[in-house]
């Protein structure tokens, strides 16, 4: 993992929950927490990207210089950032993902790659090569703020294609599980609202009455 860093994007405007959620409680801690030690336990150093809050007490932050334009920017800026030839980018609001996930990603050689469930491609978590730098900043500067279409042509212009594993695919094989048994349609809660919160404690509560 020496050779991939790990990155939490945290610069959402939060107007959904209503408070800055990357400060907001989950199962005792801040979802900054449960984000950073996800990245941890894959075996990766931790920093934030794109913040919009003061998160530096919880890790390093690399400011997003055009914070206005989505996670895109978050993303060029974090790879400018690192010397790492790799980077997971990971959302704040997923607490409930298992690092497992990320360290099958990052066994994939390709220049982006991330998972579909149920036939749909999830953005994030992803790996991205700090060599797509280019193809990105030229889609954030033409105004074409989109992630994945940017994380398609960023990957085109190197002459490859982003890469998405079947998640289903990936429990098959055993090459990931979650550690707490979660089915995997709970996985990928993204925790936006309020009520989004007692979903997802009620996932983990069911759980943990059997």
């Amino acid at each position: 993992m020496e050779q991939a860093a790990g990155f939490v994007l945290a610069g959402g405007r939060s107007s959904r929950m209503g408070v800055e959620k990357a400060l907001v409680g989950f199962r005792g801690e801040s979802m900054i927490v449960h984000a950073l030690r996800t990245l941890r336990e894959a075996g990766l150093s931790a920093s934030i990207a794109g913040a919009r809050t003061s998160l530096e007490q919880f890790a390093p932050v690399v400011p997003d210089a055009q914070p206005d334009l989505g996670p895109l920017g978050g993303i060029c800026a974090a790879l400018a950032s690192t010397e790492a030839r790799r980077a997971v980018f990971l959302p704040v609001d997923l607490p409930l993902l298992p690092a497992s996930l990320l360290v099958a990603l990052l066994e994939e050689a390709a220049p982006v790659v991330v998972v579909e469930v149920d036939g749909f491609v999830q953005t994030f978590p992803a790996v991205v090569a700090r060599a797509t730098l280019p193809g990105l900043l030229a889609e954030l500067e033409a105004g074409r703020g989109g992630c994945f279409s940017a994380f398609q042509a960023a990957a085109a212009s190197l002459g490859q294609s982003v890469r998405v594993l079947s998640l289903v695919d990936l429990v098959k094989q055993k090459r990931l599980v979650h550690p707490r048994g979660l089915p995997l349609e709970s996985w990928f809660l993204n925790l936006n609202r309020p009520d989004d919160l007692h979903r997802a404690e009620a996932c983990l509560g069911s759980l943990e009455r059997i």
